[in-house]
């Protein structure tokens, strides 16, 4: 399960690469595009802010010339004829205020002579006599020199009107005579700073569009979009850009100030630029500020790059749907050929892969079924090898076997008896069949070391004498010198060497106790004396079947294991071991099958002819 975790699907990585081949550059075009596009119209916007504010400057300073001019010419007609005489004439104030109507802009005009009253005219549905008086007061007070005056736009009070307020002298020959005094209106500048449009400011920054205000030196509004902004003076100076131009002094005619403000509590890239529009050098400068949210100033690049990430999404379906058709066609060959390597990995040689296919993966399957035909071939051949070569390793095993056990006619027979009660032990403790195989070669050669005892010993038909005893205890260590020599018969060496182990330590040859001793020995060890019990020696008589068997399970602990013990009495119950037979079960790969072998032998039949 985890390892199929860890696999990559050749069809994935194939629509990865075609995805990557297809979307990768047309996401790094867009994206490149976009972010030049955006760079452009940013310095576009720039330009035309910049542009833009100049313009209103220069609207701005020509409307201040304009009347500067109207008022300085005035005073220069006092004194081209003569002084201010013609004040007291009758009907003047009537002349005034016909002049005063012949310009719309022009709220007030008064002259006031140094030793006389005040002439006015104005329009009295816009300002009243006492604010009259009141700015031509304030405006002459501000007055030394030969010089024009220009006061910061105000809000008139009782028509909410801006207006700024221009005086210039009259003078005689060295002195001031009087002063001539204008009150202008500032609703020019209105409409230029709100581009022939009535939005607001935030509605003017949501459309990408500049919102242009005007802010006198102090940094407060005189004119905005919105006229309540211009109306209270408010402060304007929280914009990076104002305080940039305030810093300039008013030096700088225009720049561009890029900078960020906080609006509704959001962080705003802002576009800003700025310029100066002087009204007066020596008394009066106005910032022209524009600023403009530079988001919204780039939606038609964020447009363009949501059309850029739409198309991509639209290209990316359509590249999976064709890619996975023609991936399919692809990776579907090589997984009949995985699928075949599979099989045959498994030793399944039964199946052959088809491949139609007129391009090298139909070559690759042909040449993949030929090397399947030979390989199953050579595999039969291999196993027919291996099957004789365990033949006759058996077999060789099987005459040593019976050629030890026929020194003694005793005991012929004996080592192919206890390797079938061994096997059926094994089978019962349901050890794999591998084991199996080897618990029976090292049952049949568990005596074999008696090859090394001297005749006398070994036939004697009495009981051994102690010297006798010690002597015949030596055949563990002399089989297992023999056979130890052979490095293919080292995995069947435990049973030969130690099934005479005994549980409690009292064994030989190395006086082993409990689990020291491996599963092996202490399997053939039953077997063992099983068969020793059962059958006829010169020194004693078989003993019935039962006897044997609740004479071994009286040893349980002290001489055998308890789990081998269990193993054989279960197998006895069952009648899977009998008196004279042993059914063991021949595992195949159908479903096993039980053989039922004989214990015992006709003197007739040759040893290679036993059942293994």
């Amino acid at each position: 399960m985890f390892v199929n975790l860890g696999r990559i699907r050749l069809l994935y990585i194939v629509l990865g690469v075609l995805l990557l081949a297809g979307l990768l550059p047309l996401a790094f075009a867009g994206i490149l595009l976009s972010s030049r596009s955006a760079q452009e119209l940013r310095s576009v916007e720039g330009r035309y802010q910049a542009q833009l504010v100049q313009d209103k400057a220069r609207q701005i300073e020509l409307y201040g010339q304009r009347y500067r001019d109207v008022v300085s010419g005035l005073a220069r007609a006092f004194e081209i004829s003569g002084g201010i005489s013609s004040l007291n004439h009758p009907g003047y104030d009537a002349k005034l205020q016909k002049t005063l109507q012949e310009d719309p802009n022009l709220i007030a005009l008064a002259i006031w002579p140094v030793e006389g009253e005040l002439h006015r005219a104005f329009q009295p549905d816009v300002i009243k006599r006492e604010e009259v008086d009141e700015r031509v007061s304030e405006v002459l007070a501000t007055m030394s020199g030969k010089g024009l005056v220009v006061s910061r736009p105000q809000i008139i009070r009782s028509g909410q009107e801006m207006a700024l307020t221009v005086a210039a002298p009259v003078m005689g020959d060295n002195d001031v005579l009087a002063a001539v005094v204008a009150i202008v209106s500032f609703q020019e500048v209105f409409k230029a700073v709100q581009q022939l449009t009535s939005k607001s400011e935030r509605e003017l920054l949501e459309a990408g569009l500049p919102v242009v205000f005007v802010v006198d030196q102090n940094g407060r509004a005189v004119a905005h979009p919105e006229a309540s902004v211009a109306f209270s003076a408010k402060p304007m100076t929280d914009l990076k850009v104002v305080q940039d131009w305030q810093e300039s002094g008013g030096q700088v005619q225009s720049a561009l100030a890029p900078f960020s403000a906080m609006r509704d509590g959001r962080k705003l890239e802002m576009l800003g630029s700025y310029a100066t529009a002087e009204l007066d050098k020596d008394s009066l400068r106005l910032g022209v500020i524009a600023i403009q949210d530079e988001a919204a100033a780039l939606k038609s690049v964020t447009g363009m790059r949501w059309q850029t990430l739409w198309i991509s999404l639209v290209a990316g379906l359509l590249t999976i749907f064709l890619g996975f058709f023609f991936a399919k066609k692809l990776t579907n060959p090589v997984q009949e050929l995985a699928a075949g390597a599979h099989r045959i990995a498994s030793g399944d040689f039964s199946q052959r892969i088809e491949i139609r296919s007129k391009t090298e993966l139909g070559d690759l399957g042909s040449s993949f079924n030929l090397m399947t035909d030979q390989l199953e071939r050579f595999i039969q051949d291999l196993q027919c090898s291996v099957e004789e070569n365990r033949q006759l390793f058996l077999g060789t095993v099987k005459a040593l076997a019976a050629a030890i056990d026929g020194k003694d006619p005793y005991t012929r027979g004996h080592s192919e008896r206890v390797s079938r009660v061994s096997i059926a032990i094994a089978q019962r403790l349901d050890l794999p069949e591998d084991e199996c195989e080897k618990i029976r070669v090292s049952a049949l050669l568990h005596d074999v070391g008696k090859i090394g005892i001297d005749d006398s010993i070994l036939k004697k038909p009495a009981a051994l004498t102690d010297e006798e005893y010690e002597i015949m205890k030596q055949h563990p260590q002399k089989g297992y010198k023999i056979l130890s020599q052979i490095p293919a018969i080292k995995d069947f060496l435990p049973g030969m060497y130690m099934h005479h182990e005994m549980m409690d330590g009292q064994g030989y040859p190395q006086g082993l106790k409990g689990d020291e001793i491996p599963l092996m020995g202490r399997i053939v060890a039953v077997a063992d004396t099983f068969d020793a019990m059962t059958t006829d020696r010169p020194y004693q008589r078989a003993m019935k079947f039962e006897d044997a068997v609740e004479r071994i399970q009286s040893f349980v602990g002290t001489r055998y294991d308890a789990g081998v013990v269990a193993a054989f009495s279960a197998a006895c119950t069952d009648g899977q071991i009998r008196p004279g037979s042993v059914r063991l079960k021949k595992r195949t790969p159908a479903e096993p099958r039980v053989v039922e072998v004989p214990l015992t032998e006709p003197e007739a039949v040759p040893v290679a002819s036993v059942l293994p």
